[in-house]
């Protein structure tokens, strides 16, 4: 549960004090006035649920002083610093020591109120991560890996939990990006077979003259080259999970001899005629409508129904974007753990953004961002809102746009189905697809 934060105020002119804690509480914040820096360091502790706004200027242990003890009881803490006019230099010294913003006397209501208001977002989102953070820590198995509240990924775990002990054969829809070899580990490792191999192929990565060899092993002398015995992937995998990834990409010949395995459980190494037994899960993964294909003679239909004896679905990261935050958050601290960063704060503005952006790479695409957010070197469309943030409307724009685009995308560009998904009439939509500089027919 989070906090109740205030500002905790520090200053020892008795009128100013009075003034300064007035004005704070008719902005809405609670405020706790102190007239001593050692007064005020009696009620800092770790997570200290607020913020610091001290005058330099004290008797006894100074503003400066006191930043530096707070900074030692909790590095967290934002810290604003009051400078009387003149004292610009100390103010540097100030910001260079680690306050979080400074004030020159006389400081005017709405300067002062603005000050404090962005200090306690600030600590508000540091709060938020941090609980964040510690929810996913005591979160087990399956939420660790695939995270997200949002409702489809909250169904997706829970069939994932349903079919792993079953082992029915399973088959994958998900965008580039999406996390289907996550999904299929998931599968695998929530199985009675998880201390069994799991084997990963990417069924576009093997040149085709070396596709049978791969999967199903070849004996001594079986062609040119083979000076020894090879156990194939399908082989090795055997009594745990073989994962296809891209499955749409397999060579027309190599998928009769794939459903010849799936039929009889058994396959037989190049250059040898006897069958060799084998007991494994297939989890076959695809971001394209195998359906569709097989009903063009692209894939073949009797494979396509044998590995689709379950499906399962993973939402593009644009139809959860409430799971953005959390998965952004994670990827970071992965990040810092894997270059020895320092695991930085994300912004309140930075997070509007990251939730109004399409993601067309998925929760692979997110990571990335997440690493360069670690390094410093974040893409300029999401460097730049670090120095604005950006009004409302142009994040409702955003959003609404982001909507069009998905319906239009899922149904083809089709104007009348996109338009009844959105619940709008037909000629809103046009209107809109004008107002967004939007062409139906680009999605065809």
């Amino acid at each position: 549960m989070l906090p109740d934060l205030h500002v905790l105020l520090v200053e020892d002119d008795p009128a100013v004090r009075f003034a300064h804690a007035q004005t704070l509480k008719l902005a809405g914040l609670e405020v706790d006035a102190c007239a001593s820096a050692e007064a005020a360091l009696e009620k800092l502790h770790p997570l200290f649920p607020g913020v610091l706004l001290v005058d330099v200027r004290l008797p006894g242990m100074d503003g400066l002083a006191l930043l530096e003890r707070a900074q030692r009881i909790e590095p967290t803490l934002p810290v604003i610093i009051i400078t009387g006019h003149g004292d610009v230099a100390m103010a540097v010294q100030a910001m260079r020591a680690g306050a979080y913003d400074f004030l020159e006397k006389p400081t005017p209501a709405e300067r002062l109120v603005d000050a404090a208001k962005s200090a306690m977002e600030r600590r508000q989102l540091t709060f938020e991560m941090a609980e964040l953070r510690r929810k996913l820590q005591q979160k087990d198995g399956i939420e660790r890996i695939l995270i997200g509240k949002s409702s489809g990924m909250a169904q997706l775990r829970r069939d994932i939990l349903q079919l792993a002990g079953a082992g029915p054969d399973v088959l994958i829809h998900g965008e580039t990006g999406a996390g289907k070899e996550l999904v299929a580990r998931c599968l695998h490792q929530a199985s009675p077979a998880r201390d069994k191999p799991f084997v990963a192929i990417n069924c576009g990565a093997i040149p085709e003259n070396m596709f049978e060899s791969e999967l199903f092993g070849h004996e001594r002398g079986a062609f040119t080259g083979a000076q020894m015995q090879r156990i194939g992937k399908i082989e090795y995998a055997s009594g745990g999970t073989l994962f296809l990834d891209e499955v749409e990409s397999m060579p027309m010949a190599m998928q009769v001899k794939l459903l010849r395995v799936l039929q009889f459980r058994q396959i037989e190494r190049l250059g040898s005629n006897k069958p060799v037994p084998v007991s494994i899960r297939v989890v076959a993964a695809t971001k394209t409508d195998l359906a569709a294909l097989s009903n063009t003679q692209q894939f073949r239909s009797d494979l396509y129904f044998r590995l689709n004896v379950v499906s399962l679905d993973i939402p593009p990261l644009r139809a959860r974007r409430e799971d953005i935050p959390l998965i952004f958050e994670h990827h970071v601290g992965q990040a810092a753990l894997r270059y020895a960063r320092e695991t930085p704060v994300v912004g309140e503005a930075l997070l509007r953004e990251l939730m109004a952006y399409d993601w067309p790479g998925n929760v692979r695409e997110l990571a990335n961002v997440a690493d360069r957010f670690v390094l410093g070197v974040l893409p300029a469309r999401f460097r730049e809102v670090s120095a604005q943030t950006r009004g409302l409307n142009e994040l409702v724009f955003d959003f609404e746009r982001g909507l069009i685009v998905e319906a239009l995308r899922r149904h083809a560009g089709n104007v009348a189905a996109a338009a009844e998904a959105l619940a709008i009439p037909k000629k809103t939509l046009y209107d809109k697809l004008k107002r967004f500089d939007l062409n139906s027919e680009d999605f065809r």
